[in-house]
């Protein structure tokens, strides 16, 4: 594993602002992570976390705004992920770590840039388990008529022991869960390219008729605005596979191979439902779901008179909030071994089982899974709308400290699988698009908590990182800017 093997040696005990990274433990047997994943895994695991319950029951809110120019947000919000993803695509390939974004922060801008972006995501990863486990066992208790924490116990029980298995075990059990909403999607694209050619049923050629009558644009450039605060972080979760990189047989050409690949799947996926839904749905009928059966999926499905189609999309909805917990146990795990390492968490956080799995930092990241549920069921007031909107802007904080940590460790990165092109421009219109988001974010009431929340939680995490800074400095070697160790 790459980032034991860039990491032993003596600890120089300085730090001039290079990359730090940790020695404490890397000459550890047992704390050295396994190896096995592919990048058709890595592919499907990011595809695990973005694709989820927002798809099918919240994709009519943002054509609710915006009518069918949601189109062009969900073009401008592709066009800004595929523009960070690549940027930390060139990262993780040539320096490929658990930590990912977390450890590009730590060698730009040291600890404190390390403790807040490993720490953030990790929180949104947590509060995002919380809500997938929360609406799976709500459903599933329906189903079965029993109380809703027999569902939540019975399948992260059986999702804990698929995070302890062998990591290539973990990726082909989650490439084939994942898989099943790919197909989903994929049929729910052949049918409604059925219905509108007039092919199933057969009432005829269906046109344009739907976005004529809202018209383009319905609440004009305001409404467009609103939809991109929507769906701007739809695409959120495909940074896990720069998380899973550092696991897998060939680094490098796997992350190259994931990051090429993930993109335009997450941006069929999306954008293609969305054209299904607009062209055949009266936009007067679009809007948010808290149900299966108010889906705009399941309304297309009804109109191919497919049986049932409400209670196969709750199976669907199950499958995808499963999938995505599993993959968010996954990176929430894997960032806390780092973050062991690097001394900004307890030691035996970074501890490994014999199949390289840190079993410690799995069930520690399910523990506060279940805290996160109970958060949402005890509700005391403030708290749970703090945290949300905390959450909902992590990632706009993710984003913009790794377009920051790419303008600063570009000059270092002399060689790389993953290329970004007008590597002198990009990432400076990335960060004037993701700054243009936050001033968006301000104007609009909806959204504001967001950026006044997480700005909150990122003070108190930079102010933390305060307490571990010597442990860090303690445990980790001096690294130069290249990411090679140099001598002591």
């Amino acid at each position: 594993m790459t980032t034991a093997a860039n990491t032993s040696g003596p600890d120089s005990g300085a730090n001039h602002g290079a990359t730090a990274t940790p020695t404490a433990l890397t000459n550890d047997a047992n704390s050295e992570l396994g190896s096995g994943l592919k990048s058709r895994h890595l592919t499907l695991m990011g595809l695990g976390t973005a694709v989820g319950a927002g798809l099918f029951l919240g994709v009519g809110v943002g054509i609710r705004a915006a009518g069918p120019a949601i189109l062009l947000a969900y073009v401008i919000a592709g066009i800004v992920v595929i523009s960070v993803m690549r940027m930390l695509g060139e990262m993780a390939a040539a320096r490929p770590s658990s930590g990912s974004f977390a450890t590009y922060g730590r060698q730009a801008y040291g600890h404190w840039a390390g403790f807040l972006l490993g720490w953030i995501y990790w929180f949104l990863l947590i509060m995002a388990c919380g809500v997938e486990i929360t609406g799976a066992s709500a459903i599933m208790a329906g189903w079965f008529g029993v109380p809703q924490w027999i569902p939540a116990l019975v399948v992260v029980g059986i999702l804990t022991a698929v995070n302890l298995a062998q990591v290539k075990g973990f990726g082909e059990f989650e490439y084939w869960f994942a898989m099943i909403k790919v197909a989903v999607i994929l049929l729910f694209l052949v049918i409604g390219a059925a219905l509108w050619l007039g092919l199933l049923p057969a009432n005829g050629f269906v046109g344009f008729s739907n976005v004529t009558e809202s018209g383009f644009a319905p609440n004009g450039i305001a409404g467009i605005a609103a939809g991109l605060l929507a769906v701007a972080f739809a695409f959120g979760g495909i940074e896990v596979v720069t998380i899973a990189a550092a696991e897998s047989e060939d680094p490098a050409r796997n992350v190259r191979n994931a990051v090429n690949s993930i993109i335009w799947r997450i941006a069929l996926f999306y954008i293609g439902s969305v054209i299904v839904i607009i062209l055949l749905l009266p936009y007067a009928q679009i809007d948010g779901a808290d149900t299966a059966a108010e889906s705009p999926f399941t309304q297309v499905l009804d109109m191919a008179n497919i049986p049932g189609a409400a209670g196969f999309m709750e199976a669907v909805i199950v499958l995808a909030l499963l999938s995505a917990f599993n993959a968010q146990v996954y990176g929430t795990s894997r960032l806390a071994y780092q973050q062991a390492l690097e001394g900004d968490a307890p030691r035996w956080m970074a501890r490994t089982n014999a199949r390289g799995v840190p079993i410690n930092s799995v069930l520690v990241s399910v523990f506060f899974a279940f805290v996160a549920v109970g958060l949402q069921w005890w509700n005391p007031p403030g708290m749970i709308d703090f945290i949300m909107n905390a959450t909902g802007g992590c990632l706009i904080v993710v984003w913009i400290m790794i377009t920051l940590s790419y303008i600063k460790l570009k000059p270092g990165i002399a060689d790389s699988a993953v290329q970004v092109r007008g590597a002198s421009w990009v990432p400076w219109v990335t960060l004037a698009a993701l700054l243009g988001l936050v001033v968006l974010m301000l104007f609009d009431a909806s959204a504001r908590p967001q950026v006044i929340s997480v700005t909150i939680l990122s003070l108190v995490l930079v102010g933390l990182s305060l307490l571990t800074r010597g442990r860090s400095v303690k445990n980790n070697a001096e690294i130069a800017p290249d990411g090679n160790k140099t001598s002591a």
